[in-house]
């Protein structure tokens, strides 16, 4: 397995992820996606994964930005605003080779194993 991930500092969800693959010893790579973003393949690769744009939004978050983009049609402009500024992103995004889930799902997790 190539675990990736992409999550925030503060995130809850993101520590629970981490903590998942160390109790059981699995390696993994984390990006913290507020300091470093996603690199423009790792992006695509996320977006095919979760099957698009409107998966990967955190349409929970109060963030006005968020707001404003459930009123967008355009999907090329929710992704560049997604892309510049990773923030607008549901966490952790975790990533095995193709597979990607968004937000904690250690069921879809233990299926990988």
């Amino acid at each position: 397995m190539n675990i990736q991930i992409f999550g925030k500092k503060k995130c809850f969800d993101t520590k629970k992820a981490e903590r998942y693959f160390k109790e059981r010893r699995i390696k993994y790579q984390y990006v913290d996606i507020l300091q470093f973003g996603f690199a423009p393949k790792e992006f695509d690769a996320v977006l095919r994964g979760v099957g698009g744009i409107d998966n990967l939004i955190d349409w929970d978050s109060s963030n006005q930005e968020i707001t404003n983009m459930k009123y967008m049609d355009d999907k090329v402009s929710k992704e560049d605003k997604v892309y510049d500024n990773p923030s607008l992103a549901k966490t952790p995004v975790v990533r095995n080779g193709k597979q990607v889930t968004v937000g904690y799902c250690p069921d879809v997790w233990a299926k990988w194993e």
